[in-house]
């Protein structure tokens, strides 16, 4: 068994890439592969065999430009055998091949002219669309976006301020661009298209603002005119834009309370209150006095609540408390203070004259006092 597998896995990589052999005219540069070829009538001489027919509504208020618009649309699609038919009553457009139409995928062209007038599109910029190296892509942006205010901010930063950012994308793209509604309409090449596309979805998806793309296409047509980097790649010299992210406010949810399978209980009507407090059994004049009370009660808090209001403007406001001071005790601590510096004071000067008596005039001072002695007596 594992012998089988392993012959069958050999002959699966033996004829894997058979067909995709190198051609000759895969890496010719001379081929434009986005370059779209006139149609010649020399190559379908016969014409159409079956009628092929396309029809779309337009809105009311695009009534009156049709209808003056038409002759001229009937005319442009007049040159290559397409009959139309602009249906007031219904309010529609039909397009439909004929015997003198040649081009087979002129019907498609027609039918994209007819939904860009539908769409707004001025008539001679849709007439355009017939020519073979134009395309129209029609953008759906309605449903990328939930709610309707962040909607119409959103497109108006697709359009920009006196539709300065929309100029600035036609012009580096090449395509003609018109937002109406909930929807984008676009004419151009294949290539212009394709960035149109995505410039719109980026913006109504909130991943890139319009102006970095214009940016990023700038730079890219910069570098499309050096030829040193015509082959090398352009990420090292485009700007790398990172999304801030704003710290949204968290919502307070609040808390559930227990599920009872019981309904709350039912609040008691002004009736039962009667009956509770008795008033119910009371007569009308009964009723009408104790109203008349109750209100004379309100009505005597209310007075005196504004007479106390009145009168606190009059109420002096109340001093700050004096600091008892303790005077007996701070001069008995005087006192103390004194007594004891001034023994202090005795003490020290005893201490320095001991220190300065001298020990011979001590004892001659006291010799002569005793032979002063000692003469008195004699002399007695």
């Amino acid at each position: 068994m594992a012998t089988e597998e392993i012959e069958q896995q050999q002959n699966k990589t033996k004829h894997k890439g058979k067909h995709d052999k190198p051609k000759p005219w895969d890496e010719d540069p001379n081929i434009d592969r986005w370059k779209v070829e006139k149609f010649d009538a020399s190559w379908n001489e016969g014409g159409m065999l079956e009628v092929s027919s396309f029809s779309t509504l337009f809105p009311v208020y695009r009534e009156k430009y049709l209808q003056d618009a038409w002759p001229v649309v009937k005319s442009a699609l007049k040159e290559f055998g397409i009959a139309c038919d602009l249906n007031l009553v219904e309010g529609s457009m039909t397009v439909s091949t004929t015997r003198k139409t040649k081009d087979p995928y002129i019907i498609v062209k027609a039918r994209d002219l007819i939904k860009l007038l539908s769409r707004s599109v001025p008539a001679p910029q849709a007439i355009k669309i017939l020519d073979d190296e134009m395309q129209c892509d029609i953008i759906k942006i309605g449903n990328l976006v939930r709610k309707k205010e962040r909607f119409v901010k959103r497109r108006r930063f697709l359009v920009g301020p006196n539709s300065s950012t929309l100029k600035a994308l036609e012009i580096l793209t090449g395509c003609y661009i018109l937002v109406q509604g909930n929807t984008v309409a676009a004419m151009g090449s294949f290539k212009g298209l394709k960035q149109v596309r995505r410039i719109v979805e980026e913006c109504m998806m909130n991943k890139m603002h319009p102006v970095y793309n214009i940016k990023i296409l700038m730079m890219k047509k910069e570098l499309a005119n050096d030829p040193a980097l015509a082959n090398e790649n352009w990420d090292r010299f485009l700007p790398k834009f990172k999304k801030k992210t704003v710290k949204q406010k968290k919502v307070k949810s609040k808390q559930k309370k227990p599920y009872t399978p019981f309904p709350p209980p039912q609040p008691p009507s002004q009736i039962d209150i009667q009956l509770e407090t008795g008033e119910y059994f009371l007569s009308d004049k009964k009723k009408s006095a104790k109203k008349w009370q109750e209100k004379q009660e309100k009505q005597a808090e209310k007075t005196a609540e504004n007479k106390r209001k009145r009168e606190a403007a009059f109420v002096p406001p109340k001093e700050p408390p004096k600091q008892d001071t303790n005077i007996d005790g701070d001069n008995n601590d005087i006192a103390t203070m004194a007594k004891a510096l001034k023994e202090k004071a005795k003490a020290l000067g005893k201490r320095k004259a001991a220190e300065s008596i001298n020990p011979e005039a001590y004892i001659a001072s006291s010799s002569d006092q005793k032979h002063f002695k000692k003469r008195s007596k004699a002399s007695s």
